[in-house]
């Protein structure tokens, strides 16, 4: 398995390691994952994410090859602004989602961890007629995310860069800590915050820079289960969960990510089809009547029969509530329409609830 460069401080800041996306990463520091998951939401917290793969895509026509191979309008984004966008195959299937930044001299492109191999592969396969060239700088690119409100006081002594001119979705390369770094505001939390991309010999430097002045106010270290709650209360999707080969954009929700009016696009006659047809399968947010937890590939039942199955369900720290999102058929996906979960073989009563189930804070 491999081991990012700041294996050594998780260690030394008692993580507890386990295995993901062929990493070992921390799961949780000692205060435990609803403590770091409210630390996020109230004041800051610092993520290692370096297992995420980076992307560059360069030349005359790179804006022509991105619009081929994604589903968003690219000609859309202003310089300096990033978005949020999916390559899908033929069949409509996602391959992956990501985030594009348009930057002067480049594309850059941030990819899931499990998938930055085949990613690469899939970019660099549909280069052909395009006078562009993409590289895999996954390797010798570090990324760590700092999120939460606080996140712009803890970030700004360390940047050249003043970030109270810098919208969210946007990014600029500047330095932090003395290390030249990309600086985008965005994230996977559902509160403002940053993603830096910087030279993976510097992780120390970087890393600790931030924590030093970012603990006096609060500001901690934030595992792998911590991640996970905050991306879902505001709905975000996980690839092998509510993204994945045998799902398309339309039923994941994120067909405004889909630019079907833009040109051809890889995927795009599949989702023309489906868009025009409709889909057979929705994800929903659904909330337990039931005192239950749902779990990840729990069953959804209606009157007796087995009709979806769980992506993502918790305890949800900030709303207090014990949550999910499942795909049921679309006839079946209203506001309101009771569903059964079935745990350890029991049915457990259920509501589907509007989606998110907490709004971030940049769409308030």
């Amino acid at each position: 398995m491999a081991k990012t460069n700041l294996y050594d401080r998780h260690v030394q800041l008692n993580g507890r390691i386990i295995e993901f996306a062929g990493w070992e990463l921390p799961v949780q520091y000692p205060t435990g994952p609803i403590v770091e998951h409210n630390t996020v939401r109230e004041k800051a917290g610092l993520f290692d994410i370096d297992h995420m793969g980076q992307l560059e895509v360069r030349g005359p026509g790179a804006l022509d090859y991105l619009q081929y191979v994604v589903t968003y309008d690219i000609s859309r984004m202003a310089m300096h602004e990033a978005h949020y966008a999916l390559a899908c195959y033929e069949d409509g299937g996602i391959v992956d989602d990501l985030f594009i930044y348009r930057l002067p001299d480049r594309y850059f492109i941030a990819i899931n961890a499990s998938n930055t191999a085949k990613d690469a592969e899939w970019f660099q396969m549909h280069t052909h007629g395009f006078d562009v060239t993409v590289k895999n700088i996954s390797a010798e690119t570090y990324m760590l995310a700092l999120q939460g409100p606080l996140a712009e006081q803890i970030l700004q002594p360390l940047t050249n860069l003043d970030l109270s001119k810098m919208p969210y979705h946007t990014a600029q390369d500047g330095m932090v800590a003395g290390v030249p770094t990309l600086v985008a505001r965005s994230g996977y939390t559902g509160e403002d915050g940053f993603e830096l991309f910087f030279p993976a010999a510097e992780a120390t430097k970087v890393w600790d820079a931030i924590m030093e002045a970012g603990s006096p106010k609060g500001m901690l270290p934030i595992g792998l289960a911590a991640r996970d709650s905050l991306r879902f209360e505001p709905c975000m999707p996980l690839y092998g969960q509510e993204i994945g080969p045998e799902i398309s954009p339309l039923e994941a929700g994120l067909g405004w990510a889909v630019s079907l009016a833009k040109g051809p696009f890889i995927g795009r006659e599949a989702l023309l089809k489906e868009k025009l047809e409709g889909s057979e399968m929705k994800l929903v947010g659904f909330e337990m009547i039931d005192k239950a937890v749902p779990r990840h590939e729990h069953e959804v039942a209606y009157e007796g029969e087995v009709v979806g199955e769980v992506t993502t369900g918790m305890f949800s720290p900030t709303t207090q509530r014990y949550v999910g999102m499942a795909f049921v058929p679309t006839e079946l996906a209203r506001l309101g329409n009771e569903i059964d979960i079935i745990i350890r073989d029991r049915a457990r009563r259920a509501v589907i609830v509007k989606r998110p189930f907490y709004v971030p804070a940049y769409r308030r």
